[in-house]
């Protein structure tokens, strides 16, 4: 769904590249996480996927971006919003209608969809966000959490195929985040394909690959145990790790495991084996 060949980009009057020979493959379905410290261009990665770099912000771009083995370049950048929604870290830059339902409906409406169309498509997502009775609300009376909730159906009635989230709960609480990563997680899980940006590598430590950025390039790729084995050189580099991971690194590390886990509910159960292997 998404394919990125050799791609480099340095913004005008800058003197230093932000990315440098950018390579990778997103499947269908699949959920890809992507963390890295500031300024190793994550941001600049997300809106090269949506088409807004080069087309509208402007540098020199060399490379090939395809979007559902459609080259970037030969499409608008309302096309390419068909196939692939952008969720920025402000959602307030997103939103401009004076009631949540008049937001939901600007996408479909511009794309001439029919009115009863419309109607179901943002009852539908409004539901899929748990936000239903905020139908009539107007959005910069809502939280951040809520302002977030409403992006996303937004982007949500235009049914893409793909969602882009750069990193969706930087200025949120630890309860709205949950939310968040809820509702993105059932979007995967009902086959929508979900790259995610984010700091908070907790979240992303349920994803099916991860990519990690540094100074403008890829410095590690794989599974998210392949990535977290690692917690020593992402901890060098000015990434946070989840601490079941740290913690089962040095589990690792002592011989009291075969491989670390991602989640305590994985520790519990590998725990317990072991437990028992010494017992026995």
């Amino acid at each position: 769904m998404i394919n990125f060949k050799d791609v480099s980009f340095r913004y005008s009057k800058n003197q230093d590249h932000v990315l440098r020979n950018i390579s990778f493959n997103v499947k269908k379905g699949e959920f890809l996480g992507i963390s890295g410290p500031s300024g190793s261009g994550k941001s600049t990665l997300c809106l090269m996927m949506n088409g807004i770099i080069p087309k509208t912000i402007e540098g020199e771009f060399s490379g090939e971006v395809y979007i559902d083995g459609e080259d970037i370049a030969e499409k608008e950048i309302y096309e390419i919003s068909e196939k692939l929604g952008l969720i920025l870290q402000n959602p307030e830059s997103q939103l401009f209608s004076m009631t949540v339902e008049e937001e939901l409906a600007f996408g479909p409406e511009n794309l001439g969809i029919k009115r009863e169309e419309i109607g179901d498509r943002v009852s539908w997502a409004l539901e899929l966000v748990g936000m239903e009775r905020f139908r009539e609300a107007f959005p910069h009376q809502l939280s951040g959490g809520e302002k977030q909730k409403i992006a996303i159906a937004s982007l949500l009635t235009m049914k893409p195929e793909i969602l882009v989230l750069d990193e969706p709960t930087s200025n949120l609480d630890p309860k709205s985040r949950i939310e968040i990563f809820k509702i993105v997680q059932k979007l995967n899980k009902k086959g929508m394909t979900v790259v995610v940006v984010e700091h908070e590598t907790n979240f992303i430590s349920s994803a099916d690959k991860i990519l990690i950025l540094n100074e403008g390039e890829i410095v590690r790729y794989g599974t998210p145990k392949e990535i977290f084995r690692e917690a020593d050189f992402l901890k060098e580099i000015g990434i946070r790790v989840p601490e079941i991971v740290e913690f089962s690194n040095y589990l690792l590390k002592d011989g009291y495991i075969d491989d670390i886990f991602l989640s305590v509910t994985e520790a519990l159960e590998v725990l317990n084996v072991e437990s028992r292997k010494s017992l026995l």
